[in-house]
């Protein structure tokens, strides 16, 4: 699993809920966060980087946590990678929105650069080519949840100025079109009101990779070792803002270096895999 930080931990809470027994690999990629201002192609390029890495460290599957990955990269990377179950954050979420929207108006709050993809319009339209999909980019919320400012009034005050133009095209269901925006959902429900339904993909992605792994019979029968994170930027306060929006303690944070993991053909650097060994069924 991974995103550009701590925002695809989101989907990792949820996934661990549905899947207790299943052993997680996180890679944040701080060294490029945030992603939503990059061009396309780089995003592409930085997923397909990961999913190697991640491969090499043995995953069964892989969860691109983040809508600009899953935008821009979910095809590419399953032709990458025919044999391995890769899910992304986007379809899930709009089958909810759909079905929630009852032919309403669906907003969505993204990234500037998921926007621009028009990943959600295109979703949403293979389900209902009749509904309207209003997006709305949201630049300043991936900084504020990285810098741990999730509850803080610039929060508040962000998300009322990113949800009135919904409200104003008659918006009653709005998806959270980023991973990061969970953990500023108090913040967006406070200036939705009543009424407003929030879609959050995170939940609906742990549903299909639970069914995906059922469907391959790669469902782990007990719990193994403990779950992995990395980081292949700053990773000083992953641990501390990572716990809080995970729910649980993060002991360890093991660095990549980008330019080590890209230039040897995708394998790990000694740091990252200090006292790691991959297993068949990770």
């Amino acid at each position: 699993m991974f995103d550009s930080g701590v925002g695809g931990l989101s989907v990792a809470r949820r996934v661990v809920e549905t899947l207790p027994a299943e052993r997680l690999l996180y890679l944040a990629d701080t060294a490029h966060v945030p992603y939503g201002e990059r061009p396309l192609d780089q995003i592409r390029g930085f997923a397909l980087d990961i999913t190697a890495f991640l491969v090499e460290n043995g995953a069964k599957a892989i969860v691109m946590a983040c809508n600009m990955s899953s935008a821009v990269a979910l095809e590419p990377v399953r032709r990458k990678y025919p044999d391995i179950a890769v899910i992304g954050v986007i379809e899930p979420g709009a089958k909810a929105a759909v079905e929630a929207a009852d032919g309403s108006p669906i907003g969505v709050l993204a990234t500037t650069g998921t926007i621009r993809s028009g990943a959600y319009v295109r979703a949403v339209a293979r389900i209902d080519p009749s509904a309207r999909v209003i997006g709305q980019a949201c630049p300043a919320f991936v900084p504020l949840i990285e810098s741990g400012l999730a509850d803080s009034e610039q929060a508040e005050q962000a998300a009322r100025t990113y949800v009135a133009p919904l409200l104003a095209q008659s918006c009653r269901t709005i998806i959270l079109g980023c991973t990061h925006y969970p953990f500023v959902r108090r913040a967006i429900e406070a200036a939705a009101g009543d009424g407003v339904k929030l879609v959050d993909p995170a939940e609906e992605t742990a549903r299909v990779l639970a069914n995906t792994l059922l469907d391959r019979g790669l469902l782990s029968k007990t719990a193994g070792l403990p779950h992995r994170f990395f980081a292949t930027g700053d990773a000083s306060n992953f641990a501390s803002v990572g716990a809080a929006l995970l729910g649980r303690r993060i002991d360890r944070v093991d660095h990549v270096d980008w330019e080590k993991l890209t230039a040897v053909g995708f394998q790990p650097s000694a740091t990252a895999t200090e006292g790691w060994t991959p297993r068949a069924d990770s």
